[in-house]
């Protein structure tokens, strides 16, 4: 295909409904459930109460799903988010949104999701003095190799990786109501409320396990249906996983009793030792490595498609915004996405510990633009009333009120926890970066306009 054949080529609905299901379900399910659990039943110090405090999170994410299922069915566009914040209130600050997941949220990401998967592997195959950083340039190259065939191999590659990721955690799952609870692990249910502190404390790291439901958005214009089908993807994607988080925290309260669960540092794999053996406690390792491995793909899928769509809106980046459609992907977005991932790759292998604040604090930006989405679906209604919407969200505005309120006490919150690192200025740096490359595109884009 031509580069003006490929610059004018659009996404096609070349996504089957399931592969967008194992997508998001891919991309919420990493690490994390492996390590919060523990974590929120230390902090709530009660077994009932850190159920709800899951189903609470469960719920105000679906709250934000169903404000991404209206933008997705009556904007659907390979831009996501990117795309909603331009409509909504500019390519100004839409672009600064796209910098932002370009140099350090999605490849920052990636990155340390790679390190992860070294880690694991390193225990298994070490490679030497610097396995770690030699099995994650590894995966980024190889799983952005998949991706440059098409979408229909990451796509496959996605759902298989979410089936044994999901397996890893039904093993949990089974394992907690296989073995008999501990002498000491009598489980008392609702006896103790935790304290308003302890509340939003809890669901900060609720809410960070539950996210990533919101790259669903990327895909909405190459899910196979059309925008009814959406919705039910989305649905369908949060419904699994409430299902399965409140099941694995249910079986590890059961496995391990309240104290064992809140001491543990390694719950998951406790379980499954204590149920199959010693070998399933090994065995969890290879399901910790599995669930990075599946988010890596995930947001590599899904973060190339912001770079295109970037690339579509300006005409000083127009080589981003080229779709190969015979592969159904943006081949020239993949490879600035695979290049800046390696690149902090090798930076986090000399600065490790900057490396890691770099992109744990660049929470703030996350949240407060994840705000800005939510604000996006009440602007919008009032500003473009007449575009078709085949799904609203119900009470309306009471859920994206809600959903508003949680990403700005997120933002808030993430801010306050970054100030107390002394960490906030790498957030800083960020968006004052971003706004320097802004001017200097805004004065590109007026160079070839005059020419």
């Amino acid at each position: 295909m031509s580069s003006i054949d490929s610059a004018q080529a659009q996404p096609l609905r070349l996504l089957h409904p399931f592969a967008a299901i194992t997508l998001i379900v891919g991309i919420v399910i990493g690490a994390g459930i492996f390590k919060t659990p523990s974590l929120v039943a230390g902090i709530s110090g009660d077994a009932g109460w850190a159920l709800v405090l899951w189903l609470v999170g469960a719920l105000i994410s679906i709250a934000g799903a169903l404000c991404y299922a209206e933008l997705c069915t009556a904007y659907p566009h390979a831009g996501g988010d990117y795309h909603f914040l331009q409509r909504a209130f500019g390519r100004d600050l839409s672009f600064m949104y796209a910098w932002s997941r370009a140099t350090i949220i999605n490849t920052g990401s990636i990155a340390l999701l790679a390190f992860v998967f070294g880690d694991y592997m390193s225990t298994l195959l070490p490679l030497g003095a610097y396995s770690s950083a030699i099995w994650a340039l590894a995966i980024v190259v190889g799983l952005t190799a998949i991706n440059l065939i098409g979408i229909h191999a990451s796509s496959r590659v996605q759902a298989l990786l979410t089936a044994l990721e999901v397996l890893g955690l039904l093993a949990v799952i089974v394992a907690g109501f296989w073995v008999e609870a501990p002498a000491s692990g009598v489980i008392q249910w609702f006896v103790q409320a935790p304290a308003p502190a302890q509340w939003g404390l809890c669901l900060v790291f609720v809410l960070l396990t539950f996210g990533g439901w919101n790259e669903s958005a990327y895909v909405s214009a190459e899910v196979r249906g059309g925008p009814r089908t959406m919705v039910w993807v989305i649905v369908a994607s949060m419904a699994a996983l409430t299902a399965i988080y409140l099941l694995v925290n249910l079986a590890l309260l059961m496995g391990l009793g309240l104290k064992g669960l809140s001491t543990s540092k390694t719950a998951a794999s406790d379980l499954l030792g204590l149920a199959f053996g010693p070998w399933a406690h090994k065995a969890l390792g290879l399901f910790v490595a599995i669930a990075a491995l599946t988010s890596i793909n995930a947001t590599m899928i899904v973060g190339a498609r912001t770079n295109f769509a970037l690339g579509r809106d300006w005409s000083a980046l127009r080589g981003l915004g080229q779709w190969q459609s015979q592969i159904g992907s943006p081949k020239p977005a993949l490879w600035m996405q695979g290049l800046i991932s390696i690149a902090l790759i090798l930076l986090g292998t000399q600065e490790a510990d900057g490396f890691s604040a770099m992109v744990e604090f660049t929470a703030p930006v996350f949240w407060a633009f994840l705000f800005l989405v939510g604000v996006s679906v009440i602007w919008l209604r009032q500003t473009d009333s007449q575009a078709q919407r085949p799904f609203k969200v119900p009470l309306y505005p009471v859920l994206p009120l809600v959903f508003c309120a949680a990403c700005a006490w997120l933002t808030y919150s993430s801010i306050t926890y970054a100030i107390s690192q002394k960490a906030i200025h790498v957030s800083m740096w960020l968006m004052v970066s971003g706004l320097v490359a802004l001017l200097i595109l805004r004065w590109r884009e007026k160079s070839l306009a005059v020419a």
